[in-house]
């Protein structure tokens, strides 16, 4: 194993991205949760910005800072950094997000993570998002490894089941406690246990 690459929600930051609606919905009770997932997947592919999503849904004024009131509720994952600084020395790093490209670099400043990482790969900036395998492929060729040497942690099974059409080895984070037959952590320390 080369490299390992690593999913933002639910992984790497505790938040798996589901909160979003019922954040919003605080605001505005009668969006239904489609509504609102709308304009945040046309970010998510680059289409619209972050701001405008805000602005699609109804709210007003500095939407600056609502937007940065909403991030600042999300929180780096127990054992993450004391993870990331072990495997540096060893693994080559990369990030696979579906996320808009102003959440995701707003979250990699406010936790200053940037530094760890060889590759980012974000849906906003690629227009591409998981689970389309050209994100993964991209990421593979970017660190300059093969995909077998690859080991790709999501807390979504979808997007393992792709990675793994990539030719990935693959691990769920279990941060959503889903019944799941395949390789399987809870936390960080489980993971470095399983790369050492």
């Amino acid at each position: 194993m080369k490299a390992i690459i690593l999913d933002m929600y639910g992984v790497i930051v505790k938040q798996t991205g589901d909160d979003f609606v019922p954040y919003v919905q605080k605001t505005f009770p009668n969006l239904d949760p489609e509504e609102i997932r709308k304009p945040w997947d046309k970010a998510g592919m680059g289409e619209m910005t972050s701001l405008e999503v805000w602005a699609a849904l109804g709210f007003q004024g500095d939407l600056e800072k609502i937007e940065k009131d909403y991030l600042d509720t999300i929180e780096l994952n127990d054992g993450f950094l004391d993870f990331i600084n072990f495997v540096r020395k060893k693994y080559k790093l990369a990030i696979i997000s579906n996320d808009t490209s102003r959440w995701s670099q707003y979250l990699r400043e406010k936790f200053n993570i940037n530094q760890y990482f060889d590759v980012i790969s974000i849906s906003g900036n690629l227009k591409i998002r998981k689970p389309d395998e050209r994100i993964y492929q991209l990421t593979i060729e970017n660190l300059a490894v093969k995909a077998a040497e690859c080991l790709y942690i999501d807390d979504r099974r979808g997007y393992l089941g792709a990675a793994k059409k990539a030719g990935m080895n693959t691990v769920l984070f279990n941060s959503r406690d889903v019944p799941y037959e395949g390789d399987m952590v809870h936390n960080f320390e489980e993971l470095l246990n399983r790369v050492l």
